[in-house]
Order: structure tokens, then C-alpha cells, then sequence
């Protein structure tokens, strides 16, 4: 057994060195469909809604897993490498407040739009209600998460552990997301 995760582990570093910008994607992807499973399970859905979780393997693998590689691709060229400790407070403080307010409330309109079918007016009356309180939860969660992927990982790990700990952060996403069954 262990010799197989070995090999695996080696097949997706050797991956992850030629075709990074795909690797980062596949990975956000499936770790977002497990964020998925998991949530549905919690939410006490009998049966695994299989177009909702195709879809947010869809938004991680399209979205995520991109966004963050090139994010932090621009994050490593405004502070050129640097690791020090103000320079990571400087890359968190940029991050909390650019890219977490944008990717929360992105996702909140697709997991309304798309995932739910909802219609624009109850997506938005959604987003307005409880945006503020995510965002407030993000900004209590991420900030650390943040200092150790800036500060310890090497480049080539952050989206993989970004998207790791997204796993985590999605389920909280989607029971926050989740509307309760509404007649359409």
C-alpha cells in the first residue's frame, strides 16, 4: 500500500512540475467535490445530487484551482519571493482584502444562479443577507491560513493547500449557501 501512494505522490509532483496550471485545477476541482459530498451528507440530502456536485467540481476546477495559481503567481512578482514576516502580513493583508471578498460573494451568486436555479431577485436577497456574515467568518478563518501558505509553503503548494483547507472552508460555504427548499 505504501508503495503505491509513493508512486502516486510522485506521478502528481511530476505533474504538478510539467502541467502546474492544470494539476492546480484537476486538484481544486476534486477536492471541491469532496467538500461537496461532505456538505450534502451533512445537510441530511438523502441521495448525493450528482449535478450539484458536478457543478462545484465545475466552479473548483474552472475557477478555483486558476484563480488561485495566477493569484499567487502575482502575489510572488509584487513582493518579489520575499518571505519575511512583514512582507507575509503584507501579502495577507492584500489577499483579505481583495480576493477573499471577491471569491466569497462569486460564489454565493453561482451556488444561488447556477447550482439552485434560483431566480436573480431571491439570489440577491440571499447574497444581501448573509455575505456580511460570511465575510466576517472568512476574515476570522483565513487570515492564518494565509500566514502559514505565504510563510512556509513553497509556491508550487500553495493552491494544493489553499484548496486542502478550502475543502474545510466549502462545507461551512455551502450549509451557509444552501437555501431552504423553496418553491420555484
Amino acid at each position: 500500500m505504501g508503495a503505491v501512494v509513493k508512486k502516486g505522490w510522485e506521478q502528481y509532483m511530476l505533474q504538478l512540475q510539467l502541467h502546474p496550471l492544470r494539476t492546480k485545477a484537476i486538484t481544486a476541482g476534486v477536492l471541491a467535490g469532496i467538500s461537496d459530498s461532505v456538505a450534502q451528507k451533512l445537510s441530511g440530502i438523502p441521495r448525493l445530487q450528482l449535478r450539484r456536485l458536478l457543478l462545484k467540481v465545475l466552479f473548483g476546477f474552472a475557477y478555483g484551482g486558476p484563480f488561485g495559481h495566477f493569484l499567487h503567481k502575482l502575489l510572488e512578482i509584487i513582493f518579489k519571493g520575499k518571505k519575511d514576516s512583514k512582507t507575509v502580513a503584507k501579502k495577507v493583508l492584500l489577499e483579505q482584502m481583495t480576493s477573499s471578498p471577491w471569491n466569497n460573494f462569486l460564489f454565493l451568486i453561482y451556488y444561488g444562479l447556477i447550482v439552485e436555479r434560483r431566480p436573480w431577485p431571491q439570489v440577491k436577497d440571499k447574497v444581501k443577507k448573509d455575505y456580511p456574515s460570511v465575510q466576517l467568518t472568512s476574515w476570522m478563518f483565513w487570515p492564518a491560513v494565509g500566514w502559514v501558505n505565504h510563510r512556509y509553503m513553497p509556491l508550487q503548494f500553495r493552491v494544493i493547500f489553499h484548496s486542502f483547507v478550502a475543502c474545510c472552508w466549502g462545507i461551512f460555504l455551502n450549509l451557509r449557501a444552501r437555501t431552504k427548499a423553496l418553491p420555484k
